[in-house]
């Protein structure tokens, strides 16, 4: 089925293009609407699109990880149970995994989680009452079945939640717009998906900053917003919610965005807690070391900081700011790996000042349950002690969003380092190279 430009674009909401794909896009959807000049501006990434060049290639996933399903599981119920399996497009889905299961439970009358092996089967004579003319080895064998589909689809729903928080944490709510809401104003859509891919570009091994995600295309595309009358100003800010858009909003539109964004962080909330329980990290450093599940954490925190932002954000442009003199849950710092700390301590760096700073803050979770007191006063004076601006780092206000980066290229990435040919990418990647990993020396011959 054939997708139009702004299907494209809207899909891309959901995926990790290329800004270069996305911008190639922009200009064939808007076309002649585009002046000169714009048409120049957007050429400056649209150029290094896929379909701008011949046998182009890119060794980026232009997709997030998506969960693996219960696939292999749902064929082995097939087999065993007297109820066909789930098709295999079925078994990413949380909520028909779980009615099959249920379904198929019925038939060795097994309640659906009831999973302890010594407390929960039935015995021969509750077999014989149920009806069921099953060995003991049969029953066992098919009640381990439905138990481990069961932890498995446990997995399965807390990997699709990180995958939404991953995606929120790069893009805010743009991938929870509706068709409807994108597709209601052209120009706004375009500036959605271009922000958004920005916003989704992959982080860099470095320690000179990543990517700013507002670049002059993007400042380009919102200024086609800021001239228009029909600017969907509601969509907008579900990814980019500045002051100069959320002013568009009336009060009712504002308050949903901060009800929903501070669900969120109560969500956020208690896995950051539990995560932190687990895993030992060192708050003074925050440098990962073993036992430290880093790549929940990092997804977590970024969650965490993209819903803070807007919920602060949005609590500045109700004018709710003396909410903040009883609540002002901290930021939550990711974990940085020793190598990338140790390269920068050699270049001359030293600790991230935020990183004092949030380690004397109370924890944020304990602040949303109310174990803990934390205020925009105590924030403003852990900072000042540190040497820090408040402000301008986005402790106590939106974070300021003036500054328009000069677009950069999409660089190939293999584990965070820049590999220039993308097939040479590819080939390193599979290699394990960059990975902190053994190199698979099968795909060095």
């Amino acid at each position: 089925m054939h997708m139009s430009n702004m299907e494209k674009l809207f899909q891309s909401l959901h995926q990790r293009k290329r800004p270069e794909d996305i911008a190639q896009l922009i200009v064939e959807q808007l076309g002649d609407q585009l002046s000169g000049k714009q048409k120049a501006v957007l050429q400056q990434a649209a150029q290094g699109s896929l379909k701008q060049h011949f046998l182009a290639y890119t060794s980026m996933l232009e997709d997030f990880a998506r969960p693996v399903g219960l696939v292999r599981q749902a064929a082995v119920a097939g087999q065993l149970f007297a109820t066909p399996p789930l098709a295999a497009d079925q078994c990413d889905d949380p909520t028909l995994v779980e009615d099959y299961i249920r379904q198929v439970s019925q038939q060795i009358r097994k309640d659906f989680g009831r999973n302890d092996f010594q407390t929960h089967r039935l015995n021969h004579g509750a077999r014989k009452v149920a009806g069921l003319d099953l060995s003991r080895r049969r029953y066992n064998k098919l009640f381990r079945i439905l138990t481990r589909m069961e932890a498995k689809l446990q997995t399965l729903i807390c990997e699709w939640k990180k995958l939404e928080w991953t995606q929120m944490g790069k893009s805010g709510f743009s991938s929870k717009l509706s068709w409807e809401s994108f597709a209601a104003d052209e120009n706004s859509a375009c500036f959605i998906a271009y922000y958004a891919a920005r916003c989704n570009l992959r982080s860099e091994f470095t320690i000179a900053g990543q990517q700013k995600p507002y670049d002059e295309i993007a400042d380009m595309l919102f200024s086609r917003c800021r001239e228009s009358a029909t600017t969907n100003w509601w969509a907008i800010a579900h990814a980019y919610p500045t002051q100069d858009v959320l002013v568009h909003l009336s009060d009712e539109q504002k308050g949903d965005l901060l009800g929903k964004w501070f669900t969120v962080l109560q969500e956020i909330a208690g896995l950051l807690e539990e995560t932190w329980g687990k895993s030992h990290i060192r708050r003074e450093t925050m440098v990962v070391r073993p036992g430290n599940d880093s790549s929940t954490w990092n997804i977590l925190a970024g969650a965490w900081n993209r819903a803070r932002d807007h919920w602060v954000a949005l609590v500045y442009a109700l004018g709710m700011e003396e909410i903040l003199e009883k609540i002002c849950p901290g930021k939550v710092l990711r974990l940085m790996a020793a190598d990338v700390v140790a390269w920068h301590y050699r270049s001359g760096g030293k600790l991230d000042t935020n990183t004092e700073v949030w380690k004397e803050l109370p924890l944020p979770w304990e602040v949303l349950s109310g174990t803990a007191t934390c205020t925009r006063q105590m924030v403003e004076d852990v900072c000042r002690k540190h040497g820090l601006d408040s402000e301008q780092s986005g402790w106590t206000t939106p974070r300021p969003r003036k500054a328009v980066a000069q677009f950069r290229p999409t660089p190939e990435l293999v584990h965070g380092v820049t590999v220039e040919n993308p097939y040479l990418a590819t080939f390193l990647r599979k290699a394990g190279f960059f990975s902190g990993k053994q190199i698979k020396l099968s795909h060095l011959h």
